[in-house]
C-alpha cells in the first residue's frame, strides 16, 4: 500500500535540498572549488552531510531510495536546462570574472566573490607568474581555477616564433595488451599478424602471452613491455 505522506516527502525534500545546496554554494563562492582550504573542506563536507542526513531521517522506509532517484533526476534536469539556457547556466554555474587587467587588480570584483590577495597570488604562482605586471588578463573561471594570459614579451618562446616546423606527433597505437592482440588496431594500421610476429622475433620474444604492452608510435617505433621483466625492488 502506498504511503502518500512519505511519498510526498520523498519527492519534495530532495528537490528543496538540491535547490538549497545550489543557493548555498553560490553564496559561499567559487573559492570553495578553486583553493580548498581545511575550513572550506570542513564546510563542504558538513553541508553535504547535513543535507543527506535530513533526507534519510525525514523519509522513512524504502521511500528514501526514491529520494536518491529524485536527486539524480534534478541534477540531470538542471544540467539540461543549463545547456539550453545561458541565463540558467550563469545562475547555476556562474560567469568568468576578471581579476587582473593589464597589470591592474580589480579589487571590486575580488570583494564581490570574497577573494583575498593571498589566494590570488598563490594561484598566480601556480601559473609561474611572480610579477603582476606580466599579466594581461587573469580570469577566475566558474570552476574556481585562474586562467592567466601573460604579456607577449613574458611568454616562453615557441617553435612558431623561431619559424621552426616540426610535424605533429600522434598518439601511440596499442597492438598488444596484457597478452592479447588488439585486432582492430592492427587492421586500422593495415598491419598483419606476420608483421607483428616478425617484429617480436627480432626482439627474441616468442609468445604473445609474455607481453604486457606493445604499442606503435606515429613515427613507426615499436615499444614493448614484458610481463616478467620488472627490475628488482630497491630496499
Amino acid at each position: 500500500m502506498i504511503d502518500y505522506p512519505e511519498l510526498t516527502k520523498a519527492i519534495t525534500y530532495p528537490i528543496i535540498i538540491y535547490l538549497l545546496l545550489i543557493a548555498l554554494a553560490r553564496i559561499i563562492g567559487r573559492k570553495l572549488l578553486g583553493q580548498l582550504t581545511f575550513f572550506d573542506f570542513v564546510t563542504g563536507i558538513t553541508l553535504g552531510t547535513v543535507a543527506g542526513s535530513f533526507v534519510t531521517t525525514e523519509v522513512q522506509g524504502y521511500y528514501v531510495l526514491l529520494s536518491l532517484a529524485i536527486f539524480t533526476i534534478m541534477v540531470i534536469i538542471s544540467g539540461y536546462i543549463a545547456l539550453k539556457s545561458m541565463t540558467i547556466r550563469n545562475l547555476i554555474i556562474g560567469e568568468p570574472i576578471i581579476l587582473i587587467k593589464n597589470g591592474k587588480i580589480y579589487e571590486d570584483n575580488m570583494r564581490k566573490i570574497r577573494y583575498n590577495q593571498d589566494i590570488l597570488m598563490m594561484q598566480l604562482r601556480e601559473k609561474d607568474v611572480f610579477d603582476i605586471e606580466e599579466v594581461v588578463d587573469a580570469i577566475l573561471e566558474p570552476h574556481g581555477k585562474l586562467s592567466v594570459l601573460k604579456r607577449s614579451k613574458d611568454q616562453p618562446v615557441t617553435l612558431k616564433d623561431l619559424n621552426i616546423f616540426i610535424p605533429n606527433k600522434g598518439l601511440p597505437t596499442e597492438l598488444v595488451k596484457e597478452g592479447k592482440i588488439l585486432e582492430q588496431n592492427l587492421k586500422k594500421l593495415k598491419l598483419s599478424h606476420e608483421w607483428l610476429f616478425n617484429q617480436l622475433a627480432a626482439k627474441s620474444i616468442q609468445k604473445i602471452e609474455d607481453i604486457f604492452l606493445a604499442s606503435l608510435s606515429s613515427e613507426g617505433k615499436l615499444y614493448i613491455d614484458l610481463i616478467k621483466d620488472n627490475p628488482p625492488l630497491e630496499k
